[in-house]
């Protein structure tokens, strides 16, 4: 039994080895031939004495077990998303705002891969779970599809525990030959490499994901200095090193001309890479100044992304269509003859209003350039006058909804048409579909088909009658495309929902003007939804980030009695109504002052203190003047130092500031 052991530890290491020169080196030091042989010896091994297979066997990757469903995960530190840039003179202008802090940054410029984010958790070198980024707060665990790609190890050079992000993605070569695949067959061809790679990571079996031939990129370490690493140079190297796979088109930037330089040479070979990329990414790459410089409400300021011009083409515009959304808002759509763009079949776009419609003169029957914004939303750029036929009719906006026939109206401060009726079906539809979506109440499986489908066969009413649904469970099985494994995922994800804290559920209410900002800003300040309800318009409009057209929406909201029934049958559901985060307490050092932070701060990341100081009551703002109350001094404070002794404001050091704040949880 020992010399099998130590056969199998022997060839579990070796193919280890080779895969490693494969598919991270790209350097093969052994033939094809001989590597499988050496890999069915160890199947063979294994099948024989299963208690003697390894935890980072290759045979891990083939792809064998088949689940039900993805299990939610938690992520401990968020993954963000990143705030984009579309032009060199905001490349320049987010370099300045790192600048007015007193900082001179060097930047990290790597490319950003067209695929799905992806955390790597590993446990003493050996990799334990792989998680998708989901709304960046929870995901779900992939571990079994991760396994399955090549140039994802299973085991670290180093006996290490740590979390990795990077991207997975799918060659172009790789998209192609599926697809070629697909069409033999009769199948649905995939629109493009960033569809399949998400699709197939996303496979139940994980033998369709290692069909794939999926790939990875490695690219963020949340807590590199836990590692001793304070240079985001230095965090790739560091992976390098444990074997994770770095994309090696990457370049230190000593300023931003660099920066500008090294995005202007990869744009000119972008056609020619064996990925898609839709952008760049900068860093700041010193780990301190990163920490200092923090986040916003969703993206960190120290990173940004590039994103490429959008491509257009042009189109005929066959109709034009309305559309009635949760608020009542009639949007104008176009619709086209199919046009791929950026490699999706584009057949529709948003027209925004009358107003966009009328200056643009467009008309059914025009040739029209369509791209898609920021890559994404498709948008119709212009009219291609030189190709109109002469009798095209102008357009003209409707005059009821498309829905119910009600008679649209159009407020005096706004370009927008509504509907007004509070039972027309498609509001009642769209905001069964907003309540569920992901930001939201993050129903997982409610989508818009079981939106439409169950409020057409009148399992659904309004939005509490989803929490009813669970009446109907025989019925809703029999319905076509429903089975009893979909119906009881649905189920138990609605019954989950009760469980979110307030901001979800107030942003899920759809309140006009309302955004998830605004609904956490709210929550964190009337922790209630009973405070929420009786707050007075006076009171909102006191709190920092909430202006006066959001503070009059929420006043007239609950006061409408129909909402508040709403609310009411939702107590009754067993619905959360408190804010389970840490809660707004004024306290007298902090509240209602203006506060700068220059300098490190070394009893805690700045991003943290920002929220200590908010929850206190306070505010931060990123520039001294006359209505700053306080500036938190750190070591190597900038320029905004000497104009607060300029000034005459008190100047809190470090000392002082954990004095303010008092008992902290680390």
């Amino acid at each position: 039994m020992n010399d099998i052991s130590k056969r199998i530890i022997e060839l579990t290491d070796l193919l280890n080895k080779y895969n490693y020169e494969y598919y991270i080196l790209d350097k093969p030091t052994v033939s094809d031939f001989e590597y499988d042989r050496l890999m069915q010896e160890l199947i063979k091994l294994e099948e024989k004495y299963p208690s003697l297979k390894l935890p980072d066997s290759p045979t891990e990757r083939v792809g064998t077990e088949v689940l039900s469903n993805f299990v939610k995960v938690h992520h401990k530190l968020p993954m963000l998303s990143l705030g984009n840039v579309f032009n060199e003179d905001e490349i320049v202008k987010f370099d300045e705002r790192i600048r007015k802090e007193g900082y001179n940054p060097t930047y990290v410029v790597e490319l950003k891969i067209d695929g799905l984010a992806v955390s790597l958790t590993y446990e003493n070198g050996i990799l334990v779970r792989g998680v998708t980024r989901g709304d960046g707060k929870v995901g779900e665990d992939i571990t079994n599809n991760v396994k399955t790609i090549k140039t994802i190890p299973l085991r670290l050079k180093k006996d290490i525990s740590i979390e990795v992000r990077g991207e997975i993605y799918i060659d172009k070569k790789e998209f192609e030959r599926v697809n070629k695949e697909r069409k033999e067959k009769g199948l649905e061809l995939f629109q493009n490499c960033r569809n399949l790679a998400s699709g197939s990571v996303r496979q139940l079996d994980s033998k369709i994901t290692a069909s794939r031939n999926l790939n990875c990129f490695l690219y963020h370490l949340p807590n590199p200095i836990d590692y001793g690493l304070y240079r985001h140079s230095d965090v790739l190297e560091y992976f390098q090193s444990l074997g994770l796979r770095v994309n090696p088109k990457r370049k230190l930037c000593n300023n931003i001309n660099e920066v500008i330089s090294f995005i202007n040479e990869i744009t000119s070979i972008r056609s020619t890479l064996p990925y898609d990329i839709d952008g760049m990414v900068i860093k700041v790459n010193d780990i301190r100044m990163q920490e200092n410089l923090g986040y916003t409400a969703k993206y960190p300021k120290w990173a940004t992304a590039y994103k490429f011009p959008p491509e257009e083409v042009i189109t005929k515009l066959i109709d034009i269509k309305f559309t009635v959304g949760r608020t009542g808002k009639i949007t104008p759509n176009a619709i086209l003859e199919p046009v791929k763009v950026m490699g999706s079949t584009i057949s529709r776009a948003t027209l925004h209003n009358e107003d966009f419609v009328k200056e643009k003169d467009i008309r059914v029957g025009d040739y029209i350039s369509i791209r898609k914004a920021g890559d994404v939303i498709p948008e119709v750029v212009e009219v291609k006058l030189e190709r109109r036929q002469e009798q095209l009719l102008k357009f003209s906006m409707i005059n009821n909804c498309p829905v119910c026939g009600s008679t649209l109206v159009r407020k005096d401060e706004e370009a927008n048409h509504y509907c007004m009726n509070p039972l027309c079906d498609a509001r009642n539809i769209e905001k069964l579909i907003h309540f569920s979506s992901r930001k939201a109440m993050n129903i997982e499986g409610f989508g818009e088909r079981i939106a439409e489908d169950f409020y057409n066969f009148g399992y659904l009413k309004d939005i509490s009658s989803i929490y009813d649904l669970k009446k109907y469970k025989d019925e809703l099985m029999e319905l076509e495309g429903f089975g009893e494994k979909s119906i009881n995922n649905l189920l138990n994800a609605i019954e989950e929902s009760k469980k979110n804290s307030l901001e979800r559920l107030l942003f899920a209410l759809g309140i006009r003007h309302f955004g998830e900002k605004g609904a956490s800003i709210i929550a964190k300040n009337y922790p209630s939804i009973d405070l929420i309800i009786n707050a007075k318009y006076e009171d909102l409009i006191a709190i920092s980030d909430i202006g006066d057209i959001m503070a009059k929406s929420i006043v007239e909201y609950f006061e409408d009695e129909n909402n508040i029934e709403l609310v009411n049958k939702l107590k009754e559901h067993g619905l959360n109504m408190n804010y389970l985060g840490k809660q707004i307490i004024k306290q007298e050092d902090f509240a209602d002052k203006k506060f700068v932070i220059t300098g490190t701060i070394s009893i805690m990341p700045r991003d943290r203190l920002k929220e200590e100081i908010t929850i206190r009551g306070g505010k931060t703002i990123e520039s001294v003047s006359k209505n700053t109350d306080v500036l938190i001094l750190g070591d190597n404070p900038g320029s905004k130092y000497e104009k607060a002794k300029e000034l005459k404001i008190t100047i809190w050091d470090e000392e002082e500031l954990k004095k303010r704040l008092g008992d902290i949880n680390e």
